[in-house]
């Protein structure tokens, strides 16, 4: 006699599914096309029909725990070729928003970003923190803020001071970063009993050091976008996405490598144009400024686009045109405009840093690992 198994509907979670864009999962009636269709689905208990499943009765634990989710990189093969119009490839991209807020630590503040409405709110925390920072600076002697700096007083005491922005990025940093740890210990975890409990993998624990390994062959594939291009459906999105994605890297090395040079070397900025480090930086926000765009464009012309991906989006666009405009104004001499697109500058940045652990922009980590552990327990 076959085994029973009681299920319990979460009505919650699938009412949770539908408003973060995967309203369509009841029209699935499991012909399995989409699992067919995927062009990267596992051979072994291949997605999207099992999710499509689980969705459909609220099965949120299940879902939530499964590294599969994350696998699929929304090429929209699936839902381009569902006879029902389920769009299983919304239905994941939901399940992705889900895990994310039920991973990311506090909740409230995940459930902050991902509503519209409090977008203003979370913008405005940030301005807050910084004047606040700054009269309390401002109470010691530093002169931390002026609106109207000369070309000899751009950087340092007389502008927005750098003790005022490093005092405030560097425990933000720190803080998302250990947002990331937590969220990961428990996802680690959670992945691997269920690919165990699923017969997805024959490894009882993970090996550290394997794991390592596993991450070492998952970054050329995730760099070069493979993945993305063995789409059909929206393959073109490659482009944009590394466009993102590099700009983000290379950003990421210029602000180190001038945090570097002033608070150990004592280098003081703004730096020569013709220094190789502000060549990769201008570089990477034109990539941003472009890729993003072209997201956008995409954006426009999807029905079934949420406000996370426009979240994204906007983001990415905020960052790359206030830091170039930035720059632009200083070379041109406007130096009082510059001031105050510098200072809405760095509050996206704040958000960038703050905002990361509970936005889209996650997926780049809960993506790289999942992808990490198929790799790891052999599952091709």
């Amino acid at each position: 006699m076959a085994d029973s198994y009681l299920v319990e509907p979460d009505v919650g979670f699938i009412e949770e599914v539908s408003r973060l864009g995967g309203a369509d999962v009841k029209k699935c009636y499991q012909c399995a096309t989409c699992a067919v269709a995927c062009p990267i689905s596992p051979d072994t208990k291949p997605y999207p029909r099992k999710e499509m499943i689980a969705a459909s009765w609220g099965l949120k634990d299940r879902l939530i725990n499964s590294g599969d989710i994350w696998l699929c990189h929304n090429c929209g093969d699936c839902s381009t070729k569902c006879p029902r119009g389920a769009k299983p490839g919304d239905v994941l991209a939901a399940l992705r928003t889900a895990a994310v807020a039920e991973y990311a630590t506090p909740k409230a503040l995940a459930k902050m970003v991902s509503d519209p409405k409090k977008l203003p709110i979370l913008l405005a925390i940030p301005a807050v923190i910084f004047l606040v920072v700054g009269l309390l600076l401002k109470m010691v002697g530093i002169n931390w803020l002026n609106f109207a700096p000369t070309g000899d007083h751009l950087w340092g005491h007389s502008y927005i001071n750098n003790y005022l922005v490093d005092i405030i990025m560097i425990p933000t940093f720190t803080g998302a970063i250990a947002v990331f740890a937590l969220g990961l210990k428990r996802f680690i975890s959670a992945i691997h009993e269920n690919a165990v409990a699923e017969g997805k993998t024959d490894k009882t624990t993970i090996d550290p050091a394997g794991f390592v390994q596993a991450l070492i062959k998952t970054v050329p594939t995730i760099l070069k976008h493979d993945k993305f291009n063995e789409c059909t459906d929206n393959a073109d999105r490659a482009t944009p996405h590394m466009m993102v994605l590099f700009g983000f890297i290379a950003l990421f090395i210029v602000t180190g490598s001038f945090f570097v040079a002033e608070w150990i070397f004592h280098i003081e900025g703004p730096y020569r144009q013709i220094n190789p480090v502000k060549w990769l930086g201008n570089l990477g926000g034109l990539a941003l400024i472009i890729g993003g765009l072209i997201l956008m464009k995409k954006r426009m012309g999807d029905e079934a686009t949420t406000y996370w991906d426009w979240y994204l989006v906007g983001m990415v666009l905020a960052l790359g045109i206030t830091g170039m405009l930035t720059q632009l104004l200083r070379l041109g001499g406007a130096f009082g405009l510059m001031a105050i697109v510098y200072w809405i500058h760095i509050i996206f940045v704040w958000a960038l840093f703050a905002y990361t652990p509970f936005s889209k922009l996650a997926h780049i980590v809960y993506r790289t690992v999942a992808m990490t552990y198929q790799e790891y327990s052999g599952r091709k």
